[in-house]
């Protein structure tokens, strides 16, 4: 399959696709063919994205970078800490 990245948004959206054809009867396997993702890619999905809107997980992942930020900000002082 062809490697692409999703937005938040996208993957909410694939998410809902699939509950929907799930609910229909389709199998796992036929609905991440539909979606074209894989089935790993599909349960990863689920598990972080699994019930949240669109505006949350665009929080989520606003979040996550922010806090990576902060991360890396934490480290250059310990560094220049430890220097003195």
């Amino acid at each position: 399959m062809k490697r692409k990245r999703h937005t938040p948004e996208q993957i909410i959206r694939k998410l809902r696709t699939a509950e929907q054809l799930l609910n229909q009867g389709q199998t796992v396997a036929d609905v991440c063919k539909t979606l074209e993702v894989s089935a790993p890619t599909y349960h990863r999905w689920q598990q972080l994205y699994g019930g949240m809107k669109a505006t949350e997980a665009k929080r989520l992942k606003e979040l996550e970078q922010e806090n990576s930020r902060l991360k890396r900000l934490l480290a250059d002082a310990e560094l220049d800490k430890a220097m003195l």
